[in-house]
């Protein structure tokens, strides 16, 4: 039951519109009518620049950190590891899930890439460190966050696999499972990528 009602607390959470209330409140607009449509980081740096794009990049990372934190909550999570992260993966993928799909906007959000970052973030924070390290060096190289964010996700099994060698099956698969989603989610921004039609963002300030 309490993990039930914490999983529905985790959706909510991620289901905070960061992007939306951004543009509505500050620019005037619906980002979901801009760009790709999407109501996430991407999109904002495509559309709002650099210091709006990192903002909501933050704070959806925040949103997948604090659902995966909810675990801690119940106090038999923090005497078994291994029930512990199996928890704390479900309550970040209802995260993601609330991000894609939110109760306040509509159910029309964002591709979940920064809310994913935060709950790895949560769970192994220096997997999360490296992660981040890898899309901002991207970023700031090619400028195409579509790129940074898909080159980031690759990087998460890669990483889980042959450098950190993580021994627990379940997040194997997961991360496994996060790079495949993040490459389907962003077929679209590889085509225009390899047709030369994507956007690139701004290093600095708003976008003109």
């Amino acid at each position: 039951m309490y993990e039930f009602i914490l999983l529905i607390l985790a959706y909510l959470i991620g289901s905070i519109p960061t992007a939306v209330w951004v543009s509505k409140y500050f620019f005037d607009i619906d980002i979901r009518n801009y760009g790709s449509g999407n109501a996430g980081a991407t999109n904002t740096f495509r559309v709002l620049g650099s210091k709006a794009g990192t903002f909501v990049f933050f704070v959806d990372m925040l949103k997948g950190f604090m659902a995966v934190d909810l675990a801690y909550f119940i106090a038999k999570y923090q005497m078994d590891n291994l029930a512990l992260t199996n928890f704390q993966v479900l309550l970040g993928i209802a995260a993601v899930i609330g991000h894609v799909f939110p109760i306040w906007a509509n159910f029309k959000g964002g591709k979940g890439i920064a809310t994913l970052f935060g709950m790895i973030l949560a769970i192994q924070p220096l997997v999360a460190a490296c992660l981040v390290v890898v899309f901002f060096f991207m970023l700031f190289v090619t400028r195409y966050v579509s790129l940074s964010s898909i080159v980031a996700s690759i990087a998460f099994p890669v990483m889980i696999f042959f450098i950190f060698r993580e021994p627990e099956i379940m997040y194997r698969v997961f991360a496994v499972s996060t790079a495949v989603l993040v490459v389907l989610t962003h077929h679209k921004n590889i085509n225009r990528l390899l047709a030369g039609n994507e956007s690139k963002v701004p290093l600095f300030g708003k976008k003109k």
